[in-house]
């Protein structure tokens, strides 16, 4: 099991992060924080002859890196009810990366699980945060990863995630079960 979490927040040390640790707490794991990286928003060329123009970021990078693990952990803070700008961002371009050559997508992306951690506050996420989930099933879907699960936090302010027990008890669950499956795979 090769592990990666793409962390959306726009903060280091956040509640989403808080969880994902939990969920991985001695779990070999790579962390990539999307907010410090150089991601430019997609430019629609799929109806251009010549297809997309190459774009001169960090994307390239992150997304053959992403592509190196089966485990994947979507984190986002809950921004205006739906996922952070950067992450939304990371999914966009994959429209580019479904018309490369260099990349059998589709066949790469079937080989993947994912999990979704999101964390809101106000209204109440377990209520606001479902359109996500189901934003996130439906993308998984259209691609062929397997949506495993989904932790929805409640908390808004540094640490308000220690008062979430639901939310972290799910999170050791999620822990006991991955530790599990490592210790199957040796």
């Amino acid at each position: 099991m090769s592990t990666l979490v793409l962390l959306g927040s726009s903060r280091r040390n956040g509640n989403t992060e808080h969880l994902v640790n939990v969920a991985l707490q001695g779990i070999e794991h790579e962390k990539i924080y999307l907010l410090e990286n150089n991601i430019f928003p997609i430019v629609d060329q799929r109806h251009v002859t010549e297809g997309f123009s190459p774009v001169h970021d960090d994307y390239e990078r992150l997304f053959s890196d992403f592509l190196k693990h089966d485990t994947l952990f979507f984190v986002t803070p809950l921004y205006w009810f739906g996922m952070s700008g950067q992450m939304k961002i990371f999914f966009d371009r994959w429209s580019q990366y479904l018309r490369d050559d260099r990349f059998d997508f589709t066949k790469e992306m079937m080989k993947k699980r994912a999990y979704v951690i999101v964390v809101g506050e106000n209204p109440d996420p377990k209520i606001t945060s479902l359109p996500l989930i189901q934003q996130f099933n439906y993308i998984f879907d259209y691609v062929g990863i397997e949506f495993v699960d989904y932790i929805i936090g409640k908390g808004n302010y540094p640490n308000d995630i220690l008062e979430d027990s639901i939310a972290l008890k799910k999170s050791k669950s999620w822990n006991r079960g991955l530790k599990a499956n490592v210790d199957k795979e040796t």
